[in-house]
């Protein structure tokens, strides 16, 4: 049982690690409320107090509507894919078969593929209109090509970001239903349940704290999508989302003041997502 002095010894030796965390969190984000007040920009050397104004102007940007519901479309069309694609591969490989081992390895392997190095081979081998392998695919049986990163480019990033995820998500969803009792499942199916039943009833309520966690921390990491927009669309108006507006204001534009002003709209917005996501991951936990 700890005593006071071992309690006062541990917090004695956490404090540097914890100070200085908390300094690496806190000087950035102090100075960008700073700069988020200012008329800052690379191409003039004042920098005169304005106070909300570059809110104002980012949040009434037309960019910023459209930035935000392709934040939102990207966050939940790879979450719809990732979650149903991925409880539905965590199935079949749940089941015994012939080369489990190395066909687990494969299916978890995209997870390990950087973001620019995915996107990079999804536009030129993959999409590619002339040479891809999904338009040599559709010419084979008589379809035309389709362009996809000029016609589709929100839809190209959904699915190259979710390549990317679904592993993970089948790597969770794979070990919960692991910890499942096959006595259950077998007790149903001697009370006469179908398999569908059985999976309705007994296996998805079992995945359902998985799934939330899934989404939780998925979500948390496809606020930030940038790289995949960049190396394939390259922005604009149908495809850019919140991360990569801000960063096209302070690059092309050098708008310093509207970036940060930016930035700290986008950690708010975050913040709110997060909040409802661990409330909802409470009230799973719980049940």
């Amino acid at each position: 049982m700890a005593t006071t002095h071992t309690r006062s010894a541990a917090r004695l030796m956490m404090a540097p690690s914890v100070i200085a965390l908390f300094i690496w969190m806190i000087v950035p984000l102090a100075l960008t409320l700073w700069f988020s007040t200012l008329r800052y920009t690379f191409y003039d050397p004042l920098t005169p107090f304005i106070g909300i104004e570059n809110y104002t102007y980012f949040l009434t940007d037309p960019r910023f509507i459209s930035a935000f519901q392709n934040t939102l479309i990207l966050v939940a069309g790879v979450l719809c894919i990732t979650v149903i694609g991925g409880t539905l591969i965590a199935l079949l490989l749940d089941q015994q078969f012939f080369g489990q081992s190395p066909v687990r390895l494969l299916v978890l392997a995209p997870f390990f593929v950087m973001p620019t190095v995915a996107a990079l081979v999804w536009k030129n081998m993959m999409m590619n209109p002339v040479y891809g392998v999904i338009a040599q695919g559709l010419t084979a049986i008589g379809l035309p090509p389709i362009d996809w990163l000029t016609n589709y480019p929100l839809l190209s990033i959904i699915i190259i970001v979710a390549w990317q995820w679904l592993p993970f998500a089948t790597l969770i969803l794979l070990t919960s239903l692991q910890s499942l009792s096959e006595d259950q499942k077998e007790a149903a199916e001697m009370d006469g349940a179908k398999a569908l039943s059985i999976f309705w009833y007994i296996t998805l309520p079992h995945m359902k704290r998985a799934i939330t966690v899934v989404i939780l921390i998925q979500t948390i990491f496809l606020l930030s999508v940038y790289a995949e927009i960049f190396v394939t669309t390259g922005g604009g108006v149908s495809s850019s989302n919140l991360p990569f507006l801000i960063a096209s204001i302070i690059s092309l534009e050098g708008d310093v003041g509207t970036a940060s002003a930016g930035g700290i709209v986008a950690v708010v917005l975050a913040n709110i997502v997060s909040i409802f996501l661990v409330r909802l991951v409470g009230k799973n936990l719980e049940a």
